[in-house]
């Protein structure tokens, strides 16, 4: 049988996609080169549905071992649909991650099943979009509930589960290209500053965790097809909008997003933290 020829640093690759260099000169770990997520436990919050259900689609295209959703509601006809095509690789754990000692429970129901867990999505969220002026507090606390105070809980949740079992875990929030800039037509200043406390927690939790070995990113997606949008493409002057803006004239599928969150939770991103990956498709508005 042939040997394989080394690359010009000396490294080698090996038939797992896996570069054995030298560690002589330094502490580099073995690269993992293939992007691919296989026997990896991924967990994904909000995912019963929607962006979180088309995540958890992709994952396990790529070969991840098991998904699990973290959701309040109950899982509806298409998640029990993607559970049977992949021969029940796909589970849903009932808890309310606006409560910690919840978020920390399911985690534990699924170590308990799976025996680890390696990947976490912290996706579960809401929106509410109206003028500034017309929010009631009640309105603006229901969004940072979830999205802002439910997302730490679940980060600090599985970080704390991968300390415990010396992994070195991927923990990747879900943002917002709200988190950037208004969208002008549907304004939403607090979901907006919920989704930008997103994008800095996720710089905060990377450099305080990255001495445990787990890396922290987001993605933060533009304006996806699911039951929150569905409204977006019936305005009256969407296509003269899209003219306007530039860029791809539709809704991003929820699967378009999941490229993004598999590369940051598999092995191939281990030099990869603290940043965020904007997938929108529409250049001139969220």
């Amino acid at each position: 049988m042939a040997s394989q020829a080394p690359s010009q640093n000396g490294d080698s690759l090996q038939s797992n996609g896996v570069s054995a260099h030298s560690t002589s000169v330094d502490n580099t770990p073995p690269v993992q080169t293939q992007i691919t997520l296989a026997g990896k436990i991924i967990a994904i919050t909000g995912a019963n549905r929607g962006i979180g259900l088309g995540i958890a689609e992709c994952c396990l295209v790529n070969g991840a071992a098991a998904v699990y959703s973290i959701d309040l509601a109950e899982s509806g006809p298409e998640f029990e649909q993607l559970s049977k095509r992949f021969n029940g690789k796909l589970f849903a754990v009932q808890a309310d991650v606006t409560k910690e000692e919840t978020v920390t429970q399911a985690i534990e129901e699924i170590v308990a099943q799976a025996g680890a867990l390696h990947g976490m999505v912290i996706n579960a969220g809401r929106t509410n979009h109206k003028s500034a002026l017309d929010f009631t507090k009640e309105e603006i606390e229901a969004l940072f509930a979830i999205n802002m105070f439910g997302a730490f809980y679940s980060a600090r949740a599985a970080a704390r589960q991968f300390i415990k079992q010396n992994t070195k875990g991927a923990i990747v929030f879900t943002a917002s290209m709200a988190s950037y800039r208004p969208n002008k037509r549907v304004p939403s200043a607090p979901y907006g500053a919920s989704k930008a406390g997103v994008r800095n927690m996720t710089h905060t939790l990377a450099m305080e965790w990255a001495k445990y070995g787990i890396r922290v990113n987001s993605v933060s997606p533009g304006l996806v097809k699911t039951t929150m949008t569905y409204w977006v493409p019936q305005q009256p002057d969407w296509e003269q909008q899209l003219n306007y803006y530039g860029g791809m004239p539709r809704l991003a599928e929820v699967q378009e997003l999941g490229g993004a969150y598999v590369y940051l939770l598999s092995d191939a991103a281990s030099y990869t933290t603290s940043i965020d990956i904007p997938v929108n498709g529409v250049i001139g508005i969220c």
